[in-house]
């Protein structure tokens, strides 16, 4: 009897002390963090701080690891997973989202921003709400938007200064749509392929050149095997972090908004060091032989004009009201 009455007090006892542990300690949450690029780039800094903000505020009861350089997978395998639920975190380009949710593709019409600031205005407005609201029904949840930054032309060819120096280039196009009619429209000839593809077929030749931000361009090493960088800013890249809904919808309200709050306040220090990151490897990848030039207004203006065929073929799926919301916004003070 005395055994029993033993036992019966240790078993309250330990039911008395789980009690008395904060709620977070009883469901200690681990999570896996897909990235595509190296941890020292711009998107493998964001998400290191975003980790380190989460560890941070949830006390260290949300453990979540990071898996940089491709490792699960590229963007489009590891956002289908996160669909599964079988990988939680991923931080991909928006354009990436445009085979499940068309209105995405208002983000990558080329030359729709001149300017970052004009990006921030759209994708933390209004119009970058009602883009995310959209998620969930695909079994994602997006935090905030991230920056990855303008793209500009590498190739082995020659500089490009004028829309008529794409002509015939065998480029490197993003897997969606519009990225390759980008491309025809200027006048190159798109080759599908994902990040980690990218390097050998540049040198290989099986492309000639690729489109991304100059930070990426340094990241993946993509000067060892270019001689040219021109500065074309021909499209602008915002990433976004999502997480699994599956995965979401097991969270506590205190958890979720943790993870909110750690996206939106990591989203100033990685567009911070996307921007410092752009300078510094263009300067970097000059001084070991890679050709820059800039593009003159007036040809700029001539590539963003032969590409407004573009803007007419997805106009009707992103709507003709979105488009105007956009532009509004871009055009308000």
């Amino acid at each position: 009897m005395k055994t029993m009455h033993t036992l019966m007090a240790a078993a309250i006892a330990a039911v008395l002390s789980a009690a008395a542990l904060p709620q977070a300690a009883l469901a200690q949450v681990s999570a896996k963090f897909a990235v595509t690029l190296p941890e020292k780039s711009h998107q493998g800094q964001g998400v290191a701080k975003f980790i380190e903000l989460v560890d941070a505020k949830s006390k260290g009861q949300i453990k979540i690891k990071a898996f940089y350089n491709g490792a699960l997978g590229n963007d489009v395998q590891v956002t289908s997973a996160l669909q599964g639920g079988t990988v939680e975190f991923t931080v991909p380009q928006t354009t990436t989202l445009t085979g499940m949710v068309k209105e995405f593709e208002i983000l990558d019409f080329p030359f729709l921003f001149a300017n970052e600031q004009q990006a921030e205005k759209v994708l933390d407005g209004p119009v970058g709400d009602k883009l995310l609201a959209l998620l969930p029904a695909k079994g994602l949840v997006g935090l905030a938007y991230w920056e990855n930054g303008f793209f500009n032309a590498t190739n082995s060819k020659h500089p490009i200064a004028k829309a008529e120096d794409f002509q015939g280039l065998k480029f490197r196009a993003i897997q969606a749509k519009i990225s390759q009619e980008t491309l025809k429209a200027l006048g190159a000839n798109p080759v599908p392929l994902a990040v980690p593809e990218l390097y050998t077929a540049l040198e290989t030749r099986t492309v000639d050149g690729q489109g991304t931000p100059t930070a990426v361009i340094a990241a993946l090493k993509l000067n060892e095997v270019q001689k040219y960088l021109s500065l074309t800013r021909h499209s602008y890249g915002a990433f976004i972090p999502l997480v699994s809904k599956k995965f979401w919808d097991k969270l506590s309200e205190a958890d979720r908004k943790i993870l909110q709050e750690a996206a939106l306040e990591a989203r100033s220090f990685q567009r911070g060091v996307a921007r410092e990151q752009a300078q510094s490897a263009q300067a970097a990848m000059a001084a070991k032989g890679l050709q820059v030039n800039e593009v003159s207004a007036a040809e700029y203006a001539r590539m963003r004009e032969k590409v407004q065929p573009v803007w007419k073929m997805f106009t009707p799926s992103v709507s003709e009201a979105l488009l105007k919301e956009v532009t509004d916004q871009i055009a308000a003070k």
